[in-house]
């Protein structure tokens, strides 16, 4: 009985042990961005800042433009979110539930891509879009983003769900393809979609490498490629390169923990169909 009864004490301590080393890192990388210049660099390194302050976020809004370029991230993570909903819902639910030629086999070759890196056709698309024109614009960033074979995968897996009598019954009723892909599809959808959100607004948050391809000018840089020039010119200010890691990091965690529920609810139901 005492050992039934402390397995799930050992269990939880575990766990929580395992999450404070996970958390740690987060930890250290606020503290270091309140502490005073320097401080980061006394041996032995402090654990909390002597005398917080804010001034480290001060300069690095104040003197490097670091607004502009949250502001230049923000503004192409919703959009890139908002691009890949819509063609991967919408993708995701003809594979699932409309009937067309082909359907299946489409649908293995999309599935057949997900093994080529996509460090493979960067190039190729690197070419297509200067014939284009769209070397240096925002626009040349989202069309990676516009949609993606998991994304597709996602969505039908968890539209498959969704019981094809109740479609077929709107259409007896009259309803068009779209009133019931509004109506009926998108609300049963729900959780899939928040969860593909999340994954979109993540990546297109945390992509450093397509946009330092496409983008030149230094005014369009997204947060993660300005973070990575300041650390050039500023390599030995650790205190203000973890105030922008912090800047970086904390929306997307704070927008991850307020959709947590919905997050894993897509997940979880996502991958009941096969």
């Amino acid at each position: 009985m005492k050992g039934r009864a402390s397995n799930p004490l050992v269990v939880n301590g575990a766990l929580i042990g395992l999450a404070l080393v996970a958390l740690f890192p987060l930890f250290w990388m606020i503290s270091v961005s309140l502490m005073q210049p320097g401080e980061a660099a006394d041996v032995p390194p402090p654990l909390l800042p002597s005398d917080p302050t804010f001034e480290n976020y001060l300069r690095l809004f104040g003197q490097t433009g670091m607004g502009r370029y949250f502001l230049n991230s923000l503004v192409l993570a919703v959009s890139a979110t908002a691009l890949s909903l819509f063609f991967n819902v919408t993708a995701g639910y003809a594979f699932a539930k409309l009937r067309f030629k082909g359907r299946d086999t489409i649908f293995r070759l999309l599935l057949a891509a997900l093994v080529i890196p996509a460090q493979v056709a960067m190039i190729p698309l690197f070419l297509m879009l200067k014939e284009m024109g769209l070397i240096n614009t925002y626009l040349g960033v989202l069309v990676p983003t516009m949609a993606n074979v998991f994304g597709i995968f996602l969505v039908r897996q968890y539209a498959l769900s969704v019981p094809t009598e109740m479609l077929e019954a709107a259409r007896l009723d009259g309803a068009g393809e779209i009133r019931i892909f509004a109506s009926i599809v998108l609300p049963a959808l729900r959780p899939i979609i928040v969860t593909l959100g999340i994954f979109a607004f993540l990546a297109s948050w945390n992509d450093f490498l397509w946009p330092l391809i496409v983008l030149i000018d230094d005014d369009m840089y997204t947060l993660p490629v300005a973070i990575a020039a300041l650390s050039r010119e500023h390599v030995q200010d650790a205190e203000l390169m973890m105030a922008g890691a912090v800047v970086t990091v904390l929306p997307v965690l704070f927008l991850f923990l307020g959709l947590q529920r919905f997050y894993l609810r897509g997940l979880l139901l996502g991958s009941v169909k096969g």
